[in-house]
């Protein structure tokens, strides 16, 4: 059986990593049934919801968003 205790996670290369956690989160995704979310996470989106209904906050297109957020991480 293969199991995370066969290697040590420091010895890889940031590359290896991130191709690790897109591995991960890919066969993870495949059985979201299996990943019980948080009730916090229900309690965020609940009070989001109603901040867009106040008309406290608004959505933005994603490339939109995307942009502004390279433009505050250059």
């Amino acid at each position: 059986m293969n199991t995370a205790s066969n290697f040590t996670i420091e010895t890889l290369s940031v590359s290896e990593k991130l191709l690790l956690m897109e591995r991960l989160w890919e066969d993870l995704s495949r059985r979201p049934s299996d990943v019980a979310s948080p009730d916090w996470h229900g309690d965020v989106l609940a009070e989001r919801q109603t901040a867009v209904r106040e008309g406290r906050t608004s959505f933005v297109e994603w490339e939109a968003a995307k942009e502004r957020l390279r433009e505050r991480f250059k």
